[in-house]
């Protein structure tokens, strides 16, 4: 006799709505495209409408789901409000918010804390911290109003453990990791930790994934000296890796699980 859901419908997202920013490439698109796949009804968001649409319209064919394109710089405070009423508007709900829009801020001086600019450094923090803030801050009310929903931060190993920069030796155009990064991604972790305390009462879950390297067609060597550090001997694949967790963390599959940061490395954070 079973004892409770079946597991598929534990997985089953049809009916929900789920948001994606910057979720028109790379692991943003990959992760939108699960959460497509599992039935979830999309909100995707880039900086060019162009990048937006496209995503969108290959997304509701490939998963045959509603998806709204949406442009947005999520460091504009009322724009980032303006999205949100857009969702309410469009499905009346929001089930699901993956803060995936971040990233680092390359520029043609050093990467080394001791040649690197204030300004670099507090962009990189105002684009991943203050841009997730942001969203979870509208997401709020309208999950709590909906009587819950799943938040999920996307943050990196690179706010778990400090990076041997030996892997980039010998990879011409290979830019080391930087350490305002790691701040801004570990700063992500704490606060995915105390927004899902804070907002545990209300039916709202938070956690984040750290996703470890993915391989985008880096130099050989990199690939290499990056693989010698993970316990399955090899980077993540787009497309595949990534797409398992986010529907774990966004489902009811992980109905009990709140406040979690899950590495999705290959074992790279716990081989030391």
């Amino acid at each position: 006799m079973p004892r409770g859901p079946h597991i598929h419908e534990l997985f089953d997202l049809t009916g929900r709505v789920a948001m994606v920013t910057g979720g028109a490439q790379n692991l943003g698109l990959d992760m939108a495209e699960a959460l497509g796949e599992a039935g979830a009804d999309l909100v995707i968001t880039s900086r060019e409408a162009a990048k937006a649409e496209r995503a969108a319209t290959e997304l509701a064919d490939h998963c045959g789901v509603q998806v709204v394109p949406l442009v947005l710089n999520v460091l504009d405070e009322p724009a980032v409000e303006h999205a949100f009423e857009r969702i309410l508007d469009e499905f009346g709900r929001l089930d699901v918010l993956v803060n995936n829009a971040g990233g680092a801020r390359l520029t043609s001086g050093g990467v080394t804390t001791d040649t690197r600019s204030i300004e670099d450094f507090e962009a990189v923090i105002r684009l991943n911290i203050i841009g997730t803030f942001l969203c979870c801050r509208a997401a709020i009310p309208v999950m709590r109003d909906g009587g819950g929903g799943s938040i999920i931060n996307i943050a990196s190993i690179s706010g778990m453990v400090g990076r041997d920069r030996w892997v980039y030796e010998g990879s011409e155009d290979m830019v080391p990791n930087m350490c305002d990064y790691s701040t801004a991604k570990a700063g992500i972790i704490g606060y995915t930790r105390d927004l899902a305390a804070e907002n545990a009462r209300h039916g709202i879950r938070v956690n984040a994934i750290s996703p470890g390297g993915f391989e985008r067609g880096q130099p050989q060597e990199f690939i290499r000296r990056y693989n010698s550090h993970v316990m399955l001997g090899r980077m993540g694949r787009d497309g595949v890796d990534l797409k398992g967790a986010v529907v774990f963390l966004a489902s009811d599959a992980s109905a009990y699980v709140t406040a979690v940061n899950l590495p999705v490395d290959g074992g790279f954070t716990a081989w030391s």
